[in-house]
């Protein structure tokens, strides 16, 4: 039975309490947010295990609170939002947020996501082997990633495509393959949300140096993790 903390960041009390309903129906432990500047001391004090974010908020808005939940935590964030077009959701993504859902939603299906996301970012993948490449050390049991001994982190929907890449070194992946063998065939992000999370994870690998590896780019094609040394 699942007893994760989930907190609800949404202005409209009505929503709020129905997703709140389902959630504490399927063994979740839920808090409560209706403004952005008391999501911050509420996540804090709860510790959550996910998110459930509206981008519209009194206050600090979903932007904001979002940006500051990636600065000092991989905590997994879904995205709630009338917003539909296709650059707010590209948005979300770039910001680091791992999945999306558009009102009007069905609660179950919110419930369904949930469930998805946390597993993805629990169950990343299963392994007692610590690989390395050069200075970059990957613990596949406690899906941590040290660069010359320092924590690097990432949000979970990037970690697990980390790890997937790490897993098969020199390997060609497009982007749907990725998308359906990391993220799931639930993920109803467009495939160019593999284009911002590898950004985001070149970005936290910038100081990886290139003789020991990289992710490589072919056009048209996909993505490589190319590897030159192993330890």
């Amino acid at each position: 039975m699942m007893n994760d903390k989930i907190l609800i960041v949404e202005d409209e009390e009505a929503i709020s309490r129905v997703l709140k309903v389902y959630l504490q129906k399927h063994h979740f432990d839920v808090a409560q947010s209706f403004n952005g500047d008391d999501a911050i001391q509420i996540f804090d004090d709860f510790h959550p295990a996910l998110v459930l974010l509206d981008m519209n908020l009194p206050g600090k808005d979903g932007w904001e609170i979002l940006s500051w939940i990636r600065e000092k935590s991989a905590c997994p964030i879904i995205v709630l939002t009338a917003l539909g077009e296709v650059n707010s959701r590209l948005n979300g993504f770039h910001a680091g947020a791992d999945d999306y859902i558009t009102k009007p939603f069905v609660a179950e299906e919110v419930v369904a996501r949930v469930r998805a996301v946390l597993r993805r970012s629990t169950n990343l993948i299963q392994s007692n082997e610590t690989i390395q490449y050069g200075c970059l050390k990957i613990n596949l049991t406690a899906h941590t990633v040290t660069l010359n001994g320092v924590p690097l982190q990432f949000n979970p929907r990037d970690l697990a495509l980390l790890l997937f890449l790490i897993e098969h070194p020199n390997q060609l992946f497009t982007r749907d393959q990725i998308i359906e063998q990391v993220w799931g065939l639930d993920f109803e992000g467009s495939n160019r949300a593999v284009d911002l999370a590898i950004k985001r994870i070149r970005r936290v690998l910038s100081n990886w140096p290139r003789a020991e590896g990289e992710i490589k780019t072919h056009r048209g094609l996909g993505y490589q993790l190319r590897v030159y040394e192993k330890k």
